[in-house]
């Protein structure tokens, strides 16, 4: 049901069309590949990063994906290859980094996808595993106990793992880190024999009434994947190839692989050469034109027709001057007599002044003070040293 192999240089590999490839690449081979470790006598544990892309391409095929969860952790490509990679050898080059000494091993993996004569199986179906990761998933161990659980409910006489599909890459969100919480993982496998009754239990409308209300379905055969595996049932998807129908959801899942987009094509070496003059004449030389005759035309107006004081005086009639010129001598007279006047300043515009003796302070304003906004006559009644004599009251009434 799956192909595992270590790291080796240009190492040859056959997984078949339709079946789960697995390839783990292990940082404890690509150890002896760069400097010792700097203190004799501690273990070696550099971070080591991988980097896998198809040869003379940035990327991998469509149908190959590639995790690492940290530096610390092996590597893993995975995927199902398709009928249509068959008899074409795909060449991965991988590239080792190591974190501390910033070095690089490189080897190649050779990818011979071979024909399966029992594939492709009639009858897949698809399970959503809430309790894993993708990476725990593809361990040969917890896959092996994941297919016997499905062949003990389903009864095949072959069963493969066609494909692992992590949930984030079907479009779900990343867990909170907090209670060990799993992202989820897809796992579909196929079969050549019908579904049995405990997988079609889902069909069921009263199971169909509480995935619509958000409620975990009653399935019989539950118990046996629950001590290991959550399967969210609702989320099943059962694939009759010979029907094209499928028997449990409208919309059928992806088996997450990329499209293929055919070959890359980059453009051709040999350019052909562009004249940009009349791009540079239409950018540059006609707004700058435009802005030169604008500012031209503005600086005739600003500058050669100005009229002046001269030219107004000369357009003016003189008995109009006249009048003009004596009326601003007169107000010129006016004002520099209301400067001279000499009056004594109101009590009340002192600052502080006895309310009986009438003492006055002397102002605060200089002799300069322009006093043009002066009332003329004083608006205090009581003049100085001057006592007012209070009210007489009544009998027997005393303030």
């Amino acid at each position: 049901y799956t192909i595992l192999s270590k790291v080796h240089s240009d190492r040859n590999v056959y997984p078949s069309a339709g079946v789960l490839f697995v390839h783990v690449l292990e940082r404890e081979y690509f150890k002896g590949e760069f400097p010792p470790y700097p203190k004799t006598g501690e273990i070696s544990n550099d971070p080591i990063t991988f980097n896998t892309n198809l040869m003379g391409y940035p990327d991998r095929p469509g149908w190959l994906r590639y995790i690492q969860r940290t530096p610390y952790s092996d590597g893993v490509l995975y995927g199902s290859p398709t009928v249509e990679n068959v008899g074409k050898p795909t060449i991965i080059e991988i590239t080792a980094y190591n974190r501390r000494t910033f070095e690089t091993a490189r080897h190649n993996l050779i990818i011979n996808i071979m024909s399966a004569e029992d594939f492709p199986l009639p009858y897949q179906a698809e399970f959503f595993i809430r309790n894993m990761n993708v990476e725990e998933m593809l361990a040969s161990e917890v896959l092996g106990d994941f297919l016997g659980a499905v062949k003990n409910v389903w009864q095949p006489e072959r069963l493969n793992a066609i494909n692992i599909t992590s949930a984030l890459d079907r479009g779900g969100r990343v867990p909170l880190p907090i209670n060990d919480m799993k992202e989820g993982v897809y796992v579909m496998v196929g079969a050549d024999v019908p579904f049995s009754s405990c997988l079609r239990e889902v069909e069921n409308p009263q199971n169909q009434l509480r995935c619509s209300q958000e409620m975990e379905p009653v399935i019989t055969c539950d118990k046996k994947f629950r001590t290991q595996f959550h399967i969210d049932w609702c989320k099943i998807s059962l694939v009759d190839n010979t029907k094209q129908v499928s028997t449990f959801q409208e919309v059928i899942r992806g088996e997450g692989i990329l499209p293929d987009g055919g070959e890359y094509k980059p453009p051709s070496e040999s350019l052909k050469s562009r004249d940009y003059y009349s791009d540079f004449l239409l950018t540059l030389a006609v707004p700058s034109a435009i802005a030169l005759v604008l500012f031209l035309i503005l600086a005739y107006i600003m500058c050669c027709r100005r009229e002046g004081v001269e030219k107004r005086n000369m357009q003016t009639p003189d008995i109009q001057l006249v009048h003009h010129s004596a009326i601003q001598k007169s107000t010129k007279e006016l004002r520099d007599m209301s400067k001279n006047r000499e009056i004594a300043w109101p009590l009340s515009t002192l600052p502080v002044f006895h309310p009986v003796t009438g003492e006055m302070v002397p102002p605060l304003h200089p002799d300069t003070y322009d006093n043009t906004s002066m009332p003329l006559m004083q608006t205090q009644q009581n003049l100085p040293h001057q006592t007012q004599i209070p009210q007489q009251q009544s009998a027997g009434q005393y303030w």
